[in-house]
């Protein structure tokens, strides 16, 4: 497919998946004339973005107009405060005249149309204002004039900012896809409770300050880990998918207009300082990726590697975008295949082998990051794909064999993964090291795979994913009080997104998995006082005779037996058909539903003595999805203050951005 084609593929399935039920042809562009950043976007004094205006016209559907011509002589002005004059917006930014593009896509107004495959064409003339920003706080509008008397109003407010530093450094931890209801079950599971009061607390728990942020996408209201990591580390919404751009019609994933994340800020504005990623994803997935990528698609994973190392406009070579991640000094985590030149990896470069030539140290085992030397540029990347889950290398460490998923790609397994602890506090320590003194450093580490089983209903796996996203909060906290960095240290914690899961009971597995019918096999399951206690246990040596699992503890922040015969009972709100016996799936993460026919029907190999569930989405939908709930969020340190309330998704990154003094 050349480009146009894979352009029109991507914008019809990003349009019938950001927008629902209502077909768009633009999610941000109401009319014919669009703004790109839309109306009632908000920047920080002196961040740096893109501008794009296009003019649609629609050969053929309800909005066909001026028989598919687009005006080609729009105006674009800015108008700064209410009373000011409205500039041309090449002379207000300060940049030459951009040529006139144009391009043609295609999209479908609605179901009916995408039945009988009746795409509208809409032929497009734009033009875009690379690398500018708005210096002076306040409130500004920018007029697109078209087709006559036709107009589009975008309003943009600069919000004040603070050029104090209250904090050195920040640690933002991601918990991929993490509700309060998850924090619940995992709090029931960990810790232990007496006649129902806890005896422990989680560190989530513990934290100084904690609030709830709206997680809303520009156009549509349930979000995906692309662009609501991108609203937590730009400011801005943007559409399902996208990483740090505005998507725009263009054919061009990568020609979108930018938006400087948190981290490119950072670099620019703090000489000296240091810049880490760790995720227990792909490393090119779309959280790890929304740090420092630019693109439309988060699946251009090979491009996202690539950016790491380089920037946008070696990626695409038409333009210039003054501002990336200037190679970040430690990234950890899976995602092998976008490395090697046999696989996914950039223009099929050997991207290892790139790594090295730009000074980083290499690794691929946690020995090897164990004794890596913190003083160096470290790329550690210890699989394919994403790594291995918690209960796997800590409870069924024989599920790490018969993989194949060595990250140097010789077909071996790999066995010695590190934990999102390990890495880290070893990201940490390279961060101290090679930041300059009093400049800090920046780092996001991602528990991503509470998302990734949710999706798949493995909810014992998800669980203890979200565990262990605790226990390296709490051992963090411990490190860098022993480094003396604790004071001087901002921690967020927070999720991109929800899911709809939630816990209403317990199950007597032992009952279900013998009984003959579905509906006998749901006696199993107890609620309000027949749901009893937590049969978990957390103390030191308690062994159930009934635990097909069994091992010792593995540290206070978990339990000691993760498959007793009382289990909770809990539920999806968007799911597959499927099958469930609330059991800990022994051989590996679950795949709830295959496919059959054409449409996802329920695995027949999984959860075979379980009962049957009825799905609540389409058949093209092989998983559980994201949900529309508020996610919580916790702080401590230096500023954590800021924190407290309700609050949107895209004010995070200012609140982030004050604590570190970066304001212009």
């Amino acid at each position: 497919m050349r480009p146009l084609q894979v352009h029109t593929l991507f914008l019809l399935g990003l349009l019938t998946t950001a927008a629902a039920q209502h077909f768009k042809r633009l999610g941000t562009c109401p009319t014919l004339g669009c703004i790109l950043p839309p109306d009632q976007t908000d920047f920080y004094p002196g961040q740096l973005f893109d501008v794009r205006v296009e003019v649609h016209a629609p050969i053929n559907g309800s909005e066909a107009s001026n028989k598919g011509v687009p005006d080609e002589k729009f105006s674009f002005c800015v108008q700064s405060g209410k009373n000011g004059a409205c500039q041309d917006a090449a002379k207000f930014f300060g940049v030459h005249e951009p040529a006139l593009e144009k391009w043609s896509f295609t999209y479908f107004e609605d179901l009916f149309a995408q039945d009988a495959n009746q795409p509208t064409l809409v032929n497009v003339a734009s033009k875009v204002y690379r690398g500018i920003n708005l210096k002076k706080a306040g409130e500004y509008t920018a007029t697109l004039k078209y087709n006559g008397r036709s107009e589009t109003v975008a309003s943009w407010v600069v919000r004040s900012s603070s050029r104090k530093q209250t904090a050195k450094n920040v640690l933002f931890f991601i918990g991929d896809g993490m509700t309060q209801s998850m924090i619940t079950a995992a709090r029931l599971i960990g810790h232990k409770s007496i006649n129902g009061r806890y005896q422990s607390l989680m560190q989530l728990d513990r934290m100084d300050a904690n609030g709830i942020q709206m997680t809303h996408s520009i156009d549509s209201f349930i979000t995906d880990s692309a662009n609501s990591a991108t609203a937590l580390f730009t400011g801005k919404k943007s559409s399902v998918s996208a990483l740090n751009v505005w998507a725009d019609s263009s054919p061009n994933s990568f020609d979108d207009p930018k938006m400087e994340t948190i981290a490119e800020l950072f670099r620019r504005r703090r000489k000296g300082g240091a810049l880490g990623i760790v995720s227990t994803a792909f490393i090119g997935d779309a959280t790890p990726a929304s740090l420092c990528a630019h693109t439309r698609n988060r699946n251009e994973e090979g491009a996202v590697i690539f950016e790491y190392l380089e920037s946008p406009e070696a990626i695409n070579k038409t333009f210039t975008w003054p501002t990336n991640c200037e190679q970040p000094d430690v990234i950890l985590g899976g995602g092998a295949e976008a490395f090697l030149a046999d696989q996914v990896a950039w223009q099929g470069q050997d991207m290892y082998k790139a790594y090295r030539q730009k000074g980083y140290n290499v690794l691929f085992t946690g020995k090897d990051l164990n004794a890596a030397n913190p003083k160096d540029r470290t790329l550690g990347i210890f699989c394919t794909n994403n790594m291995a889950k918690w209960v796997d290398r800590n409870i069924i460490p024989g599920n790490l064999r018969n993989q194949s998923n060595s990250p140097t790609g010789d077909g071996t397994d790999a066995v010695d993964q590190p934990g999102l602890k390990e890495m880290t506090l070893k990201a940490i320590d390279i961060l101290q090291a090679r930041a300059d003194k009093n400049a800090g450093w920046f780092m996001m580490s991602e528990a991503a795979s509470i998302d990734k089983m949710m999706h798949v209903l493995d909810y014992d796996r998800a669980l203890g994913e979200l565990l262990e996203l605790d226990d390296t909060i709490s051992a963090t906290m411990d490190h860098l009080k022993k480094i003396g960095e604790l004071d001087n240290t901002l921690i967020v914690v927070t999720a991109d997104h929800g899911h709809g899961f939630d816990v209403f009971g317990s199950a007597d597995t032992k009952y279900l998995t013998q009984q003959s019918t579905n509906i006998l096999k749901r006696r199993a399951v107890g609620t309000y006082e027949a749901s009893g206690s937590s049969e978990f246990q957390v103390a030191p040596g308690a062994r159930p005779d009934n635990a097909t699992i069994v091992v010792g503890p593995q540290g206070p922040s978990f339990p000691v037996q993760w498959d007793p015969r009382y289990k909770l009972a809990a539920g999806f709100g968007a799911n597959p058909d499927h099958r469930e016996n609330y059991k800990l799936t022994d051989s590996g993460p679950r795949l709830p539903a295959v496919g059959m026919g054409g449409i996802f029907v329920t695995n027949p190999d999984d959860n075979t003595d379980g009962f049957d569930v009825s799905g609540t989405l389409g058949g093209d939908e092989a998983q559980g999805v994201h949900s529309l709930t508020d996610v919580s969020i916790f702080a401590s340190g230096p500023g954590a203050e800021a924190f407290r309330g309700v609050y949107n998704n895209i004010d995070i990154f200012y609140k982030v951005a004050d604590a570190m003094g970066l304001g212009a």
